[in-house]
């Protein structure tokens, strides 16, 4: 081996024994930087991890509620849609059944009374109201819709409910038509 190939290979090998002295030397430090918690750090640990487990149970357990009040609140009005398209329907029924009984044809009003009384039934199961209003009450914005203002005689038939135009409606708490009345001025 020449001069310059023993050097070379002297190199490398000094390169080696300071890499792995300088890792030995890394390993100590690192070991010494480490310390073993003592028993306060423990409990301010066990105490940080507590804080955070009740905080996540409070905010899983208002999770849960509010979803559950969600979930109540769509079964309550999920029908709301086709029950608001089938009033329309429910007053044709009411105006064909007066008319019968006016044109005297009882036979056939109690044909369609029945089919009435029967869809009158299935919409109450699920849920539907009549808003009572019935002339002579007190007018209230808040349950009525005034669609006009008649002139009345009576001092006591003004700002009273003088005539219901359309029926209203609650689907559970909500109202999802108000009574159409006419008012007296």
């Amino acid at each position: 081996m020449t001069k310059q190939a023993k050097k070379e290979s002297n190199s490398k090998e000094n390169i080696k024994k300071q890499t792995v002295q300088n890792e030995t030397e890394n390993s100590k430090k690192n070991m010494s930087k480490k310390h073993t918690p003592t028993k306060a750090d423990l409990e301010q640990m066990l105490k940080d991890e507590k804080d955070k487990y009740l905080r996540l149970y409070a905010e899983f357990e208002n999770f849960r509620k509010r979803t559950a009040k969600e979930k109540l609140e769509m079964f309550e009005t999920a029908s709301e849609g086709i029950i608001k398209d089938l009033l329309p329907v429910l007053d044709d029924f009411e105006r064909a059944i007066s008319e019968m009984k006016k044109n005297k044809e009882d036979e056939m009003a109690k044909g369609v009374s029945l089919i009435y009384d029967k869809f009158k039934n299935t919409l109450a199961k699920a849920g539907l109201k009549h808003i009572e209003v019935h002339k002579g009450d007190n007018f209230d914005p808040e349950i009525h819709e005034a669609i006009a203002q008649m002139p009345v005689q009576d001092e006591k038939l003004k700002n009273k409910v003088v005539d219901v135009v359309e029926k209203g409606y609650q689907l559970g708490p909500k109202n999802i038509r108000f009574p159409k009345v006419v008012t007296g001025k």
